[in-house]
């Protein structure tokens, strides 16, 4: 009777990782002109990519609470002693809020619903400690505990091409304050209590690499770290931010590189790369 910890796909966990470990995986819907489909079922990083050079309209929304009262039900009735849905920040997106209505008309009780503040790989870290926990037969409280902590001590840093995508899409807050600035000059921006917000500015997309390798390594310290890179059609640009890092952080467990799909990716656009940081949770 363990419990079951599900997650929405903006986690973008890499290839496999969901099923290895047992995370259910609830998508966002995708709208591309004006056909509907999954993010990474019906539309993956690839068309998302193409979409947008040929500026193609690409909008995103939420799961319904339909959705999920589906999911949670179909883990409850096949045995799990209860439910840990783990979501990108409410400031972000309603998904929370869907899943939080589901779990309302579920069952409050056995259905526990996280905002864990953040997205990509600070979500999936979080959702992923939380499986752990699950899986060596932790409480449901237990478990939410694993995911809110791993989500807490998170910090992800990223660079755009262009502060454009996340203009449109309504995601940039105070960072709006960017936009018009000189196309010489590449924003980076990190996530703060939920929000994305600016950080700093960097001349030329090298020196913006530069950057997120120092301050993934100052957000790592000197224990061992999680490491993950990602990125939207920079698959080059991605592998020498993993290395770098890997270089000046030998106490990683590795760091794993992962695409954006299309709802993560629609919003800060083509070339954006970031890295996420989790230092081990025993410091």
């Amino acid at each position: 009777m363990a419990v079951v910890v599900v997650t929405d796909s903006t986690a973008h966990l890499p290839e496999g990782f969901a099923v290895r470990h047992s995370v259910r995986v609830v998508p966002l819907h995708v709208v591309m002109d004006d056909k509907t489909g999954l993010d990474g079922i019906d539309i993956g990083p690839l068309q998302l990519a193409t979409a947008l050079s040929q500026r193609r309209i690409v909008t995103t929304s939420r799961p319904s609470p339909h959705e999920f009262v589906k999911v949670f039900q179909a883990e409850l009735d096949a045995g799990a002693s209860a439910v840990v849905s783990v979501h990108l920040s409410r400031h972000l997106s309603g998904t929370w809020d869907s899943a939080r209505l589901a779990a309302e008309e579920v069952d409050p009780d056995r259905v526990k619903v996280v905002d864990s503040r953040t997205t990509g790989m600070g979500l999936g870290f979080a959702a992923l400690r939380a499986a752990a926990a699950a899986a060596e037969g932790a409480s449901a409280l237990d478990v939410e505990a694993a995911a809110v902590t791993a989500a807490a001590r998170t910090t992800t840093y990223f660079m755009v091409e262009t502060l454009e995508y996340l203009r449109r899409g309504g995601r940039i807050g105070a960072a709006a304050a960017l936009v018009g600035t000189a196309l010489a000059v590449k924003p980076v921006l990190h996530v703060a209590d939920g929000r994305i917000v600016p950080l700093e500015k960097v001349r030329t997309a090298g020196r913006a690499l530069a950057r997120l390798v120092e301050l993934g390594v100052q957000a790592a310290g000197d224990g061992p770290v999680s490491l993950a890179v990602h990125h939207l059609a920079a698959p080059e640009r991605a592998a020498e931010l993993a290395t770098r890092l890997e270089e000046r952080l030998p106490r990683s467990s590795g760091c794993v590189v992962s695409e954006l799909g299309a709802v993560i990716g629609a919003h800060t656009g083509p070339g954006v790369l970031g890295v996420v940081v989790l230092p081990d949770m025993t410091r």
